[in-house]
């Protein structure tokens, strides 16, 4: 309001003329909307059932016209109660009620039922859904990691879509040693993959002790690949042998484990691990040793990677001819030789013998770095002793075993 002092003339601001103009006596509430649409949780409101069909040859009449003459304090009052029925009178209290009318009766509050697609509004479904299964083969000591598909990514490109693969650790101890990765689809936000990536040189121990992350990204010609959402499996809660399907919503990126676990398990699993088969061939009067595949190397080279190859010793090795040496394969910490080594000896004699195997990595222009190694041999303990065992008690039979190479080799010169 405009102060003014005695004997002045009254003057009115511009926005107080407008108020006097527009709004003559008291303000009331702007009407919403939704006033007009409105909703009945409870039910359609007696007074608002619908009343029998009209006579085709009666003129339609609004509810204005048939209203009469009104003046603006009775269409204030009659807005309020109009208003009070739709929204406070039914059920609310128990003041008198209208005369019964042939209306349906209120219905009952609805429960609470899931959206049609499955969705809420959380951060969960915010970031998508992913499809995949997952494959304990015990015999072979691999797991098989199926990605089927996805639904309802995060848009992450300025066109609202994305460029989504799906990526794999095994924890403890993500490297790219142990990292799996599909292909990439471009511009969708429900990728379908149907692709199988599979670890090998599972054990059973590994099964009860880690972990499998599995990671939605977008991928960025011109940055750095942005994370979408992720999800984590406990293997334990695998079978063997027996498929399980999963469809679930991603997270957001879970916290990583303490730095115990971490320590722990590279003290465990830094070196890597070797198939290798051993046979007794009658027929060739000697031991025949197979070079399957590595898995989970440890990086020796700049790039994260390293060029590994196998040598293997029989030893006591009295004239120096038991070396034995696999191609080298070029960056790689999951390389595949499948390379059979034959040592001509009696059997009798196996007894007597160990052997060495070790596995290096190949550098240009300077000495080759170890990897790690594993004794085989009747002085072994465990699983290597028992791959040993096995192999002479059953000649002519081809015996595979998974085996955790060391950074300690007994009796081995750390250099090439």
């Amino acid at each position: 309001m405009t102060l003014r002092r005695r004997g002045e003339k009254a003057t009115i601001s511009i926005q107080e003329h407008m108020a006097i103009d527009v709004c003559p006596g008291p303000i009331r509430p702007i009407k919403q909307i939704s006033d007009y649409f409105p909703r009945f949780p409870r039910g359609l409101p007696p007074t608002a059932a619908p009343r029998g069909p009209a006579p085709p040859d009666a003129p339609a009449r609004s509810p204005a016209a048939s209203a009469g003459p009104r003046s603006p304090s009775d269409g204030a009052r009659d807005d309020d109660e109009d208003v009070d029925q739709l929204f406070g009178a039914y059920g609310a209290s128990p003041g008198p009620s209208p005369s019964p009318s042939p209306a349906r009766p209120p219905a009952k509050p609805p429960e609470d039922e899931p959206d049609a697609d499955g969705y809420e509004s959380d951060d969960c479904t915010a970031l998508g859904t992913l499809d995949f299964s997952l494959l304990y083969d015990q015999e072979n000591n691999a797991l098989h990691c199926t990605i089927s598909k996805a639904k309802g990514l995060k848009p992450m490109d300025h066109n609202g879509l994305a460029d989504p693969y799906v990526k794999l650790h095994l924890l403890p101890g993500a490297s790219k040693a142990n990292k799996l990765r599909t292909k990439t689809l471009r511009n969708t936000l429900n990728p379908s993959w149907n692709e199988t990536l599979t670890y090998y040189g599972i054990t059973d121990e590994d099964m009860i002790r880690k972990t499998l992350r599995i990671s939605v990204c977008d991928e960025d010609k011109f940055r750095h690949n942005e994370f979408i959402g992720e999800t984590r499996v406990p293997l334990k809660k695998l079978k063997p042998n027996h498929t399980k399907t999963f469809s679930i919503c991603l997270e957001k990126q879970l916290p990583a484990h303490d730095k115990v676990d971490k320590a722990e398990d590279k003290s465990l699993e830094e070196r890597g691990r070797i198939l290798i088969s051993l046979k007794y061939s009658s027929q060739k009067q000697g031991l025949l040793v197979g070079i399957v595949r590595c898995a989970h190397l440890a990086a020796m080279d700049a790039n994260g990677y390293s060029d590994p190859y196998v040598k293997t010793y029989l030893k006591p090795d009295v004239d120096k001819k038991s070396k034995h040496k696999t191609a080298v394969k070029k960056k790689t910490l999951n390389p595949e030789f499948n390379e059979e080594f034959c040592y001509e000896i009696k059997h009798g004699d196996l007894a007597k013998k160990t052997l060495e195997v070790t596995v290096w990595d190949y550098d240009i222009g300077k000495s080759n770095d170890f990897i790690g190694g594993v004794v085989l041999g009747i002085n072994a303990k465990g699983e290597r002793l028992k791959h040993w065992f096995d192999c002479l008690k059953n000649k002519d039979k081809r015996i595979e075993r998974w085996h955790t190479l060391t950074n300690e080799l007994p009796g081995a010169v750390l250099s090439d």
